[in-house]
């Protein structure tokens, strides 16, 4: 079994949105990505989907891109993005969530000897930059939620399991330095972290970086050229 992971897929299989204002590789992305997929990942892999799954804006309309994701091969474990406007409660995902597709929000599954959590995650903010008291409101939410899903994989963790962390936001600014984020996967023994969110024509690039002699990776599939990313 491998891991992948790749996010920001931004589907929208039955109301086509062009996409390529947003740069070349958006172009034909959808046809190039189940190229690259179905080269690369067979039905006992794992590819794990960090947020921004589709445009849709209702569980009913995003459902064609859940069965799109389902009829690709590997299990599916994905998380919500800042655009998942249809997510509802976890709960309700897992109930409607078609066979091979799974959620995780602030929790933790397990598929063999990983242990996959996640949570969306926000804004860390730059050096010497004053949040807005809305922003460090929901920052510090998400440090909360981070804390449960982390706790959730350390209850279920046994010799050789490997934590293998999803976040929609990177859990550090610009500059790449330690934050509230990366201090609690630290100290929580999280063996890799992915993360999406930064794309377009813009926006950093490091498609890799270690903290803590963490493995961070940025999976948005325009940075990957639609081809998912092998983490183990």
């Amino acid at each position: 079994m491998k891991v992948f992971a790749i996010s920001d897929l931004h589907l929208s299989i039955n109301n086509p949105k062009p996409m390529d204002i947003f740069g070349g590789a958006w172009d034909n992305y959808i046809e190039i990505l189940t190229a690259n997929w179905k080269a690369l990942i067979n039905d006992d892999d794992v590819v794990l989907i960090a947020g921004d799954v589709s445009w849709a804006m209702t569980l009913k309309d995003a459902m064609p891109d859940l069965d799109f994701l389902a009829k690709l091969p590997g299990k599916k474990v994905m998380i919500r993005g800042n655009h998942d406007y249809w997510w509802k409660s976890i709960s309700t995902m897992r109930a409607i969530f078609p066979e091979g597709v799974f959620a995780v929000q602030n929790d933790c599954i397990r598929i063999d000897n990983y242990l996959i959590c996640g949570t969306r995650g926000w804004t860390v903010p730059e050096k010497n930059e004053i949040q807005s008291e809305q922003d460090k409101k929901i920052f510090l939410r998400e440090i909360e939620r981070l804390k449960l899903t982390l706790s959730a994989c350390k209850k279920m963790r046994i010799e050789n399991d490997r934590i293998v962390l999803m976040m929609h936001y990177p859990p550090f600014n610009a500059q790449r330095t330690t934050s509230d984020f990366t201090e609690l996967i630290c100290q929580y023994g999280v063996d890799c972290v992915v993360y999406g969110h930064l794309h377009g024509k813009g926006g950093r690039t490091d498609l890799n970086i270690v903290i803590d002699d963490i493995p961070y990776y940025l999976t948005s599939c325009d940075k990957l050229n639609n081809i998912s990313k092998q983490i183990f």
